[in-house]
């Protein structure tokens, strides 16, 4: 990890900007030192703790930047400055790797660049628009409703990393609000911050080859968090035309708001006239970009949170520079590359290594020893659905071999991640990974279980052998059979519950009769309780509920069939009576029926090439 910033005068380094303190004192390591993922914050704490956003600052919401940098900071940061307008309406916060021994003068020296006031941070200092935040020294810092929290830094032998800690807070108190740069330095610091401001729907911006020291932008880069790539005196202009954006600012109206107002202003003008309600505009619009995303993917998103789905629909239009839904389909229209980009966002891929270790110690003690000694030798089936780019599936396969390295004769595995997304499918089986995707692996896991390259670490050939990447909807495909447990940790909070269910019920049907089900933190069964019994209701570790009657069984032919406590009969529908033919209209062949899917269904990877694994619209 480099620190510092560039030389000024006859002296290099950080202590070109810093002189030696009088203090003395020695102070505790902060109880957040140091996570077992390496950093106080994770991304899914997001979704674990509160709505990102929630924290309202004032009657007056507006956005604050967290700007990181290490070595090279000094004129990054004095390039932006000087092209930042000082009445954004935003604030900024800039954290620089500074040398733990010496004070700091970084905030007098960038006072004389902007009229903007600049402050060095003391605890609790409360930030407003149009001020500029430097971090001192020996600090770690977060943002808490609004007010910066300093504590100290962290006294541990891996690397430090500053502005993750503070971008991750960022993310978690403001949400959508969130905008995250990071300038010139060494080392990867900021890149899984950036992780966590995309995902809770911020904008992200690296330096580009501008920068003096580009091992930080170019990790970030290539992590694919990245919105924009620009130059200090770039990334100012687009801090200020962002600043002011209705999305960003929390005033934007969601389309199904936009919806509902629009019906009641058409009903009042409507009148008693009995007309039909129109479609509003926004609503047909947002109906359009779907199926735009369903004709090019072949996946219907419709069946998505809609909240979720429109938010991430107006991040990328504060992208696209443009401000209402109809000039975003247009230029979607003539931007086929921006709908690959969209269709991205709103899967919103967040995965890492390891995540929650708690679960994987949990697993390792109790479910994967008990699920092998119930196998009896026979394979060891895994199934990570939205999987992501991968690493979660190679967290157990290591998880796996760790438990049977004592063992001899441990039998053999078998892990199938699966994803709608081909392009993170992609980077899963390569299995490459930069240092910052990594840096919470332990220093025996990565000499065991991956070979070291230039910019980062691939996962060893024993392990990539040990997992299968398919294509799949979990949604509307064939679930896989004979599984010994269900890892489901990225999807289930962006389903309506209606379709938690239906996945449920697939869960359950593609499980063994002592399978288990893993979902995330921020998640749980629901009504679903008839189908898993609670393992470990904090780890959210579930066991099959074992029927006799199978779950996807077709429906009975004779009048007197018992039902199914699972599936409740449903009454039949009657006929409907026959539509007279119009003559202008030819009339449309009937489709044939499908035939149903036996209970025995196919191993996906052999299924994966079927019509149905495709839809086309």
């Amino acid at each position: 990890m480099g620190s510092g910033v560039e030389a000024v005068g006859t002296r290099t380094g950080p202590e070109c900007l810093q002189k030696r303190s009088s203090d003395t004192t020695k102070q505790k390591p902060s109880r957040h030192s140091h996570t077992p993922r390496g950093r106080p914050v994770a991304p899914q704490a997001l979704a674990r703790n509160k709505r990102p956003g929630s924290n309202a600052i004032g009657p007056e919401k507006y956005c604050i930047a967290g700007i990181g940098a290490s070595a090279g900071g000094l004129e990054a940061f004095t390039q932006l400055l000087q092209h930042l307008p000082h009445d954004t309406g935003m604030a900024f916060v800039l954290v620089q790797h500074l040398d733990p021994e010496h004070e700091s003068a970084l905030a007098q020296i960038l006072s004389r660049l902007t009229k903007m006031p600049v402050h060095e941070v003391t605890s609790n200092t409360r930030v407003t628009p149009n001020g500029v935040y430097v971090i001192p020294p020996n600090a770690d810092m977060r943002l808490v409703r609004g007010v910066l929290k300093l504590e100290p830094r962290s006294r541990s032998a891996r690397a430090h990393h500053s502005i993750d800690t503070f971008f991750e807070s960022l993310a978690e108190d403001l949400g959508q609000r969130a905008i995250g740069v990071v300038l010139s330095g060494t080392a990867s610091d900021g890149t899984l911050g950036l992780e966590a401001i995309k995902a809770a729907n911020g904008i992200t911006m690296a330096q580009d080859g501008s920068a003096k020291y580009e091992s930080m932008p170019r990790c970030a880069i290539a992590s694919g968090c990245v919105d924009m790539v620009l130059a200090p005196d770039a990334i100012a202009v687009e801090l200020a035309r962002i600043a002011r954006h209705p999305y960003v600012l929390g005033q934007s109206v969601l389309i199904s708001d936009a919806l509902s107002e629009d019906r009641a202003l058409s009903r009042a003008a409507l009148g008693a006239r009995g007309q039909p309600l129109p479609a509003t505009a926004d609503s047909a619009v947002f109906e359009h970009i779907l199926l735009l995303l369903r004709n090019r993917t072949g996946v219907d998103l419709s069946q998505y949170k809609s909240n979720s789905l429109e938010r991430r629909t107006m991040r990328r239009m504060v992208l696209a520079k443009v401000q209402t839904p109809s000039d975003y389909l247009e230029f979607l229209l003539a931007d086929p590359e921006e709908l690959q980009r969209l269709y991205g966002d709103l899967l919103i891929s967040v995965t890492e290594f390891f995540r929650n270790p708690e679960v994987f110690e949990k697993l390792k003690e109790s479910v994967i020893c008990g699920l092998m000694a119930k196998n009896s030798g026979k394979p060891l089936r895994v199934w990570v659905p939205a999987c992501a780019t991968g690493q979660e599936a190679y967290s157990f396969a290591m998880a796996f071999m760790e438990c049977v390295e004592d063992n001899v004769a441990y039998p053999a595995l078998q892990i199938f991640a699966t994803d709608v997304n081909e392009a993170v499918l992609n980077k899963g089986r390569a299995a490459f990974y930069t240092h910052s995707a990594v840096q919470n692996v332990s220093p025996a896991r990565l000499k065991r279980f991956f070979v070291e390259e230039p910019l980062g670490y691939r996962v060893a050939k024993e392990l990539r052998q040990l997992v299968v990447f398919a294509r799949q909807n979990v949604l509307v495909d064939p679930p896989f059979s004979r599984i010994d447990l269900v890892s489901c940790r990225n999807l289930m909070i962006y389903l309506e519950p209606a379709l938690q269910e239906k996945v449920l019920l697939s869960f359950h049907y593609a499980l063994k009769e002592h399978g288990c089900l893993l979902l995330g933190l921020s998640e749980s069964i629901g009504r679903s309780t008839d189908l898993f019994a609670v393992s470990d209701k904090k780890l959210k570790i579930y066991c099959k509920k074992v029927f006799s009657a199978p779950l996807f069984s077709p429906p009975p032919k004779a009048e007197s069939a018992p039902k199914s406590r699972l599936v409740p009969a449903v009454p039949a529908v009657p006929a409907v009576p026959a539509v007279p033919a119009v003559p202008a209209v030819p009339a449309v062949p009937a489709v044939p029926a499908v035939p149903a899917v036996p209970p025995s269904a196919r191993p996906f990877a052999r299924r994966s090439s079927a019509p149905n694994a495709r839809p086309i619209v």
